[in-house]
């Protein structure tokens, strides 16, 4: 039985860090670059919401949150998360993933996952890892894929956007039995970005 406790994980100019009120700040300087919060299909806070965001993230019984910290500048420069944590079957899920706008399409992502999903299957011994995303979130589904997680399916009608309107959720999982491929897979990715 996997057993989730807050920690701090570096790797490749990354920190995740156990988020706490005193990274609003940051937060917020994060979601305003692209002004994320207006993007329908994800659930990254408006300015004015950072404080209640990371209080609910604190709150919720099966979910460890981190802030991502860009070692080479200090910065907070977004969150993301294990939830859904299931220790009876080994099973947690990484997702309420969100970086700034300048962040994105950098090795930050890949680094993140690299981290989240090493300590999910090396440390903690899960069985499986899973991700899903917005069924319109058409750059999360290919970030996903890319990653190597296979598509589970689809829940239709499952959760309200912060529009009201009720979304679909694509479903992604890793099993502890690809991992070594993933991994082998995230290091060269990351290989390629360096020479780039």
């Amino acid at each position: 039985m996997i057993d989730v406790r807050p920690t701090t994980l570096d790797f490749n100019g990354v920190r995740l860090e156990p988020l706490a009120l005193h990274h609003a700040d940051g937060l917020r300087a994060a979601a305003c670059d692209g002004e994320l919060w207006n993007l329908r299909v994800t659930s990254v806070p408006e300015p004015h919401q950072v404080e209640d965001y990371i209080r609910l993230a604190l709150d919720t019984r099966d979910r460890l949150a981190f802030a991502v910290i860009d070692l080479a500048s200090g910065d907070v420069v977004g969150s993301t998360s294990y939830h859904d944590i299931l220790p009876d079957v080994d099973r947690v899920e990484i997702g309420w993933t969100w970086y700034a706008k300048r962040c994105q399409r950098t090795h930050i992502n890949t680094s993140c996952k690299l981290l989240l999903l090493s300590h999910a299957f090396d440390t903690l011994g899960c069985a499986v890892v899973g991700l899903r995303t917005d069924n319109f979130n058409f750059a999360s589904q290919q970030a996903i894929e890319r990653l190597g997680a296979k598509k589970d399916g689809v829940i239709r009608h499952q959760r309200l956007r912060r529009d009201g309107t009720v979304r679909d959720t694509v479903m992604y999982s890793i099993v502890r039995g690809e991992w070594p491929e993933v991994k082998t897979h995230l290091h060269y990715q990351l290989q390629r970005h360096a020479q780039a």
